[in-house]
């Protein structure tokens, strides 16, 4: 992110710059614009896998590109629950005017998360992610004022200190997105006084980063930068799509409100 390239047309900004993309699976390739009905947990099973098996930045990117189209539709198929848990848990906790807070959505996606905070109260929305078209699904709901397209995880994000209500990270927190220490900065983006909500699985595969997780949250409460208001524990996060777990994986929800100066 060495520059942001602002598109008026569009009133998102762009702040990768000369990224190229590769191919990744057939699984995802070659769709169109138009979501797949015929899908079956199978065959997101396996999408999600191989997201979960992608490494390089740019694949990464390429492989949501290709997604944006059904990503929806399958997080329905494995009964994804965490927006909603993530919204119904900030929106329970939350003191302050919903009505002109402003909300950080990091890692966005297709804007799941604050189409529940909409119904909710909340009303103004600021979007991050990486994936270019995954943010042209989020655009075409309506909810946010403004769209950025950065890369989480590499270079700071272009994002003024202190300046939201609320800053929101959901899914994105696992083993193979993006690393622990992302909470940190986040942090800085909360206005005082502010709230951080956080979410992460609890399958097998992702237990290590959940306590490093855990570890730094922990840390960072007893450097008095906040305090825990409220850590939601649930069973039943979204359908495992490993060999190992059968039914359910759980997950959890963070959310923590900044110190006051």
């Amino acid at each position: 992110m060495i520059g942001t390239m602002p598109d008026t047309e569009t009133g998102e900004e762009n702040c990768m710059l000369g990224v190229s993309v590769s191919s990744v699976t057939s699984l995802v390739e070659g769709q169109t614009r138009m979501a797949n009905p015929s899908r079956t947990f199978s065959d997101v099973r396996s999408i999600v896998l191989s997201c979960h098996n992608t490494k390089a930045v740019e694949e990464k990117i390429n492989f949501y590109n290709n997604w944006a189209v059904n990503y929806e539709q399958d997080l329905a198929t494995m009964d994804y629950r965490a927006p909603r848990l993530a919204a119904e848990c900030l929106s329970s906790s939350f003191e302050g005017d919903r009505d002109k807070a402003v909300v950080l959505d990091v890692a966005c996606g297709t804007g799941l998360v604050c189409t529940w905070l909409q119904k909710k109260g909340f009303q103004h929305f600021v979007g991050l992610d990486g994936s270019n078209e995954m943010l042209e699904v989020a655009k075409s709901k309506g909810l946010y004022q403004e769209l950025k397209q950065c890369i989480l995880g590499t270079t700071a994000l272009p994002i003024q200190a202190e300046t939201y209500d609320v800053v929101l990270i959901v899914g994105a927190l696992s083993v193979s997105h993006l690393p622990v220490t992302t909470i940190r900065e986040l942090w800085q983006f909360a206005k005082p006084g502010g709230y951080v909500c956080a979410t992460t699985r609890g399958n097998a595969d992702n237990k290590e980063y959940k306590n490093d997780l855990e570890r730094i949250l922990s840390e960072m409460e007893k450097e008095g930068l906040w305090h825990r208001v409220s850590v939601m524990e649930v069973e039943d996060w979204e359908k495992s799509v490993s060999e190992q777990e059968l039914g359910y994986i759980p997950g959890t929800v963070y959310l923590y409100r900044k110190s006051e100066k």
